[in-house]
């Protein structure tokens, strides 16, 4: 079963997205929470979802440029003749589930982002862990064992019938 997002709620496709050609545009409804392809709309999206960024770029804006043909960026097309400039003239029905699986995914991770940072150990109240307490306690530095290669001349291992094989 496919997941869903916090409250059990799923994006569903609430207007259609143009038959023909590709959306020229995508922008966000935060009063509605939904997503605007074109003429085509998705809701319920979570803020969390559309502000949701990875390596500095907005998740879900990246992953729409590169499908209708902007790029990552939003700015600079593919160059023609480029593996890049090749795509379907139409918006195919497999990009739609593939947004509607994206948007609960990257709403359960925006509802994750508090655990995860405090995992991180990158809360207000700063890191929890540090070198010197990590010291302390015996975990660092790391055994000289952990830090070369295994060797199987380490230890024996007993083969069929007794004796000693090297694996």
């Amino acid at each position: 079963e496919r997941p869903r997002m916090p409250g059990g709620r799923r994006p569903y496709v609430r207007s259609a997205l143009p038959a023909r050609g590709m959306p020229a545009t995508l922008a966000y409804d935060a009063e509605d929470e939904a997503l605007l392809l074109g003429s085509g709309r998705i809701a319920p999206v979570p803020a969390g979802a559309w502000d949701f960024h990875a390596g500095g770029v907005r998740v879900l804006e990246a992953w729409f440029n590169e499908r209708a043909g902007a790029g990552a960026d939003g700015a600079t097309p593919p160059e023609d003749g480029s593996l890049a400039a090749l795509r379907p003239a139409d918006w195919p029905q497999e990009w739609t589930s593939e947004l509607l699986e994206l948007i609960t995914v990257l709403a359960l991770l925006a509802e994750l982002e508090p655990s995860r940072a405090e995992l991180a150990g990158r809360t207000a109240d700063g890191p929890h862990l540090t070198a010197d307490a990590l010291r302390a306690a015996g975990v660092l530095p790391a055994p000289l064992a952990a830090r070369r290669p295994a060797s199987v001349l380490d230890h024996h291992e007993e083969g069929p019938d007794g004796q000693f094989a090297l694996l």
